[in-house]
Parts: structure tokens; sequence; C-alpha cells
């Protein structure tokens, strides 16, 4: 395990893949998982905000 791994851990810093996995958990449907899996893939969990 690398250092960052195990300081995010003792800190309780979820990783990205970590919430992507668990947004992805969440869904109830085939649709609901295609919906979600889109939203990720457009950047929902990028860390990069527009705002205009």
């Amino acid at each position: 395990m690398k250092f960052t791994d195990k300081l995010r851990n003792a800190l309780g810093v979820e990783s990205r893949q970590s919430r992507e996995r668990r947004y992805l958990e969440q869904s109830v449907s085939i649709s609901d998982l295609e919906r979600r899996q889109h939203e990720i893939d457009r950047g929902l969990f990028s860390g990069a905000r527009r705002v205009y």
C-alpha cells in the first residue's frame, strides 16, 4: 500500500474511485446505473466545477 493511500485511510479521505463505486452501487435499476455511469463519464467526481 502506498504512503498516500495509508494517509487517506488514516484521515478518512475517500478516493474518487471509491466514491464513484459507492455511487454506482446505489443505483436501483439498469437505466439508473447507465445514467449514473454517464454522469461519472461527464466528470461528476472529477473535482473540476465549472462556474459560469
